[in-house]
């Protein structure tokens, strides 16, 4: 198979020759104008390329919340979400390259533009920031079970903890921690929890299969 595939630099060459021929001809022997030089030609995928990777990271800087790779396609007036994914890793690779203050950061089933975590504490004095989320020990024990065995309904929750948790659920419903899903199939078609978006975000997840393995936590609080 290699023998009959060109090289690169044939490729490059026969590109070159054609792009830099004077004239061209059909096989019916009429004269075409020479096409556009090949610096040409390469300086104006360059631009589009650029152009596309602001407009990329424009929607991203816009964006408050984390957005999905074809919802940025659409707003970023690309091809689709693969081009966007492209795009992404290469916008990711010069915020790296350069030590910038901004990272494009997987979350919540999309993506998002963020400050570094080692400036958090700088920009929290400088511009205060965003309120922070506490939670007591019923609360996040609560928000643990539904977390790792959703859906599920209340009866199983407080069945888990042995107290009730109506109350708690109410809470952090509130706090957009968690939402009802559906209603289960049996006697008086109970609510069913669920986690949110705004769940992964806190708590730093693209997405709840990253939830760390009960077996892992249990070592660690062994450790501990």
């Amino acid at each position: 198979m290699q023998k009959f595939q060109p090289t690169l630099a044939t490729l490059l060459s026969s590109t070159a020759s054609r792009y830099h021929a004077p004239l061209a001809r059909r096989a019916t022997g009429t004269i075409l104008p020479a096409g556009p030089p090949l610096a040409v030609v390469t300086r104006v995928a360059a631009d589009d390329f650029q152009a596309k990777l602001s407009r990329l990271e424009a929607v991203l800087f816009l964006a408050r919340e984390p957005i999905s790779t074809r919802k940025l396609a659409n707003l970023a007036k690309l091809a689709d979400g693969t081009e966007a994914r492209t795009l992404l890793r290469e916008l990711a690779k010069r915020y790296d390259q350069r030590a910038s203050a901004m990272q494009v950061v997987d979350l919540a089933g999309g993506v998002q533009l963020l400050t570094r975590p080692q400036l958090a504490s700088w920009i929290r004095r400088l511009h205060g920031g965003p309120e922070e989320i506490t939670l007591s020990a019923p609360a996040l024990e609560t928000l643990s079970v539904v977390a790792y065995r959703q859906p599920v309904v209340r009866a199983e929750v407080e069945a888990v903890r042995g107290v009730q948790c109506g109350e708690i659920l109410r809470v952090l419903m509130e706090r957009d921690l968690l939402r009802i899903v559906g209603r289960a199939e049996e006697l008086g078609r109970p609510f069913l929890y669920g986690t949110t978006k705004k769940f992964l975000q806190v708590f730093g997840l693209r997405r709840l299969e990253q939830l760390p393995i009960i077996d892992s936590i249990r070592s660690v609080e062994k450790s501990v």
